[in-house]
Order: C-alpha cells, then structure tokens, then sequence
C-alpha cells in the first residue's frame, strides 16, 4: 500500500506547494511512484505547478520524471447514508484507487480548515507542517508569552493533529510521523531566531512532532513555478553550471528528504 505524505498547515504562504511539488518530484525522479492530489480546490497553486510543468515539458520536448495530479471523483449525493459527508467520500475513493499502484501519495492541503483537509490529516502516515521561522506562523501551533519563553497552550491546528492521531490510533493504524519543517530561516544569529529555535524545540517535546530544516527564501523558487520546474530539473533544461545560491537549494532539499526518513527511500541526488 502507498505512503501517504499529507503536507499541511492552516496558514498560507508558508510554501506548502513549493514543499509539495519538491518532495513529489524527487521522489519520483527517485524512480519512486508518486501520485497527487490537491485540496485547495479554489486556488490548486499544486495543481497548477503541476500543470504548468506538464505544459513546458512537451512545448520543450522534454520528458522528466513528474508526479501524477489526481481529481478528486465525483461521487453522487444519493448513494450516501443519513449524516455522511461527501468529500470524506470524494477523498477516501481517491485515496482507494490510488494506494494499489503507488509508492507514495503526496496530499496538498489548503491554507485554512476545511473538512477534507482535516480528513487528510487522520489519512497520514508523514505530515510535513511548513513553518516560516517566526512567531506570526508559530502561533499556528501553540500560543506563547510576550517573552516567547513559556509555552500557554496547543492551538487548534495542533488540536486537530491530535484528533487525527487519536483517529488513528483507534483504527489500529501506525501513528503520524509529524515533521515542521522550518522555512525562510534567517542566516544569521538573530534574538527571534534563537529564541524561535528554544520554543519549537520545546513544543515539539511537548506535542510530539520532528523538527526539518526547509528552505531559505530564493527568488529561484518564484522564477520555477511558472515552468513547473524543480531545482532538480535545471540541468535537464540546459543549464550547466549552477551559481552558489542554487547549489545551496539543492543541498537544503536533500537534507529536507532525508530528514523525512520516508520507507524505501535513499536520497541519491
């Protein structure tokens, strides 16, 4: 059966889909089997990444390892019994026609709470929380003093992890292997910067979740999206030497991937 990677938070702009698109690429050009499905079904910045690289690569004549974007199907309202929700049924039917022919099924989640999302969270055996490393996003996960250094309480994303943990655990499924991953890190020594490092540490003993180092903030992730391009790819369209800002891209995205720890995979690139 699939891997079920569920990348997530309920904050836009944390770069869920660049995180999204990164993971599911590797994996595949890993020569893994990878599927996708996006839930911002207003917006589909995954959706439309993905489509934008499906679009370059046969105007360029190019055929790169890609990952697979999946509709969510239709499913009639009268087939369902008394109190049951659609789009639980839209997303588990993707999710059943998917697992037997997939290594891994990446699930991009919106930037708010919706009901498939919270759904797709109880669906994870990886979920990949993008932070920006500040305490604006750090209140998505648990509220803190003005001094940053008492931790006051989980707030309700992190509550709605723990109810999809509790899902699970009585469905006899292995629990949710939980990384944050922190984006947009500054590189120098700031006061924020350290005393972010104390609080997610000490909230993650607390809440139980992994820490990953993401990515820094590159123009070259906003100059990707419109060619549905990874860092990957680059050499594959021609460019031969890399500069040093994206040598550094590339070495944050494997040490993104092997922090994941995901089943069967061996970071080669």
């Amino acid at each position: 059966m699939a891997h079920i990677i569920v990348v997530g938070n309920e904050k836009g702009g944390a770069g869920k889909s660049t995180v999204s698109m990164h993971v599911a690429t590797a994996l595949a050009r890993m020569g893994h089997k990878v599927s996708a499905l996006d839930l911002d079904l207003r917006q589909r910045t995954f959706g439309r990444y993905v489509e934008n690289r499906q679009s370059f690569l046969k105007s360029a004549g190019l055929n790169l390892p890609s990952p697979d974007v999946h509709d969510l199907p239709e499913i009639d309202p009268g087939t369902l019994k008394p109190g049951e929700n659609i789009y639980d049924h839209r997303l588990s039917a993707a999710v059943a026609s998917l697992e037997p022919d997939n290594d891994f099924i990446l699930i991009d989640c919106p930037g708010s709470h919706t009901r498939l999302s919270q759904v797709a969270h109880s669906l994870a055996d990886t979920l990949i929380t993008p932070l920006n490393d500040s305490f604006v996003d750090f209140d998505l996960l648990a509220r803190i003093d003005a001094t940053g250094d008492k931790i006051l309480g989980p707030s309700v994303y992190s509550e709605m992890v723990w109810n999809a943990r509790q899902l699970r655990a009585q469905a006899g499924l292995q629990p949710i292997d939980w990384i944050v991953v922190r984006n947009r890190m500054g590189a120098q020594r700031m006061v924020n910067k350290e005393k972010m490092e104390r609080a997610i540490k000490m909230l993650a003993k607390r809440i139980g979740f992994r820490i990953a180092p993401g990515f820094s903030e590159r123009v070259v992730f906003r100059e990707l999206f419109p060619r549905g391009l990874t860092l990957l790819d680059l050499k594959d369209i021609g460019v031969k030497q890399l500069n040093i800002s994206n040598v550094a891209a590339r070495q944050e995205l494997r040490d993104l991937i092997k922090s994941l720890n995901l089943p069967g995979v061996t970071v080669d690139f």
